[in-house]
């Protein structure tokens, strides 16, 4: 009897089995489905389900642009607020796509603002060297060609003058360096409404051997002008002397010192000694940084004597794997005048030297 009840029960057993299996197999595939539709993402990034959290597959599927803005599809990877998973930036911080950026007026990078101080002047008196000098200096940027903006270029606007200064830090002086401005009657007005508080920087050197170098070095380029006696001179025999002349009336300090002194106090121009520049280039560049205010960091562990050029050099630093000198322009020999001439000059410049040591409080001795 057993028997019987089993043999007709058996062929329904694998029916009920193959059922089984489908009802399974069909559950997982909707799953299967389901999943799929919630997780997975169609070429533009963007979920098939509105209202599903957008997910890119890669830079492609939609850009770099909205990698930062989406998930990607990975349900093993850690959602925000999960141990692992990046924190949410706090209010107010910037965007990751902008923090360290490169970008014009970066504080990594500073700004171009117009200087705070100005080497303003003289001629062939050592402003080059001044300039490369106080370069060195990690709290001052400098402009290395000279702008001539207060004397030729004053036309083109504060603007046009501030996009070629060099970006710096709030903690960083702008610098620049024109030496003709000191003999342009109108460069002390324009400074001064640029900023009354600008910093003036004045090399001065014996003005009988400035005038010397001066016609030295244009002699260079222009080897066909008249002798530096007849240049000045009006007449020589009763010892007139050719103001006219540039490079005579550079010399002039006193006179060319008044215009200036009408628009800023004494107390924010500094007189540099181009003699002293020479013997005591520490010393003399340690009352630099004195004026603008800055430590005293060059020093004489920066310098050498160059006796080729007869003038100092800076030594090689980290940043300079040789000693810097200035250019061939610089430390040039002189052409041999008569000494009568160069009493002559001396002469004609003393008064004019005297009522300048007088104004600036310092004697340069260059009697």
């Amino acid at each position: 009897m057993a028997y019987r009840v089993l043999g007709r029960a058996g062929p329904a057993q694998p029916r009920r089995a193959r059922r089984l299996l489908f009802a399974f197999t069909l559950s997982l595939s909707c799953t299967y489905l389901c999943y799929s539709l919630l997780c997975c993402c169609d070429d533009l990034g963007q979920s098939r389900l509105l209202g599903a959290p957008r997910c890119l597959r890669g830079p492609g599927a939609g850009g770099q642009k909205l990698l930062q803005e989406s998930r990607p599809c990975d349900p093993s990877g850690p959602t925000p607020g999960e141990p692992g998973a990046p924190s949410a930036p706090a209010a107010g911080a910037p965007s990751p796509r902008l923090a360290g950026a490169n970008h014009s007026g970066s504080p990594k990078l500073g700004t171009k603002r117009l200087p705070q101080a100005l080497i303003v002047g003289v001629k062939k008196g050592g402003t080059r060297a001044v300039l490369e000098f106080i370069r060195v200096h990690p709290d001052v940027r400098a402009l290395g060609t000279e702008p001539h903006f207060f004397d030729r270029n004053y036309g083109r606007g504060l603007d046009w003058y501030r996009s070629l200064m060099p970006r710096t830090l709030e903690s960083q002086i702008t610098l620049e360096k024109t030496p003709s401005y000191f003999v342009t009657q109108e460069a002390p007005r324009r400074i001064f409404n640029m900023s009354r508080d600008t910093k003036l920087i004045v090399v001065v050197r014996n003005p009988v051997t400035r005038a010397i170098s001066d016609y030295t070095q244009t002699l260079s380029k222009k080897p066909d002008i008249p002798t530096f006696e007849g240049l000045s001179f009006r007449n020589r025999t009763l010892g007139l002397v050719d103001v006219s002349w540039n490079a005579i009336r550079i010399g002039m300090y006193a006179l060319h010192l008044e215009s200036w002194l009408r628009y800023f106090p004494l107390a924010q121009i500094h007189f540099v000694s181009g003699e002293r520049l020479i013997t005591d280039p520490a010393g003399e560049m340690g009352r630099v940084q004195d004026f603008l205010g800055i430590k005293r960091l060059i020093t004489d562990k920066h310098f050498y004597f160059n006796k080729t050029k007869g003038f100092p050099c800076l030594k090689k630093t980290e940043s300079s794997l040789l000693p810097r000198c200035l250019g061939k322009s610089k430390g040039r020999t002189h052409v041999q005048i008569d000494p009568e001439v160069i009493d002559q000059l001396r002469e004609f410049y003393r008064p004019y030297n005297i009522k300048f040591y007088e104004t600036v409080g310092q004697d340069f001795r260059w009697e």
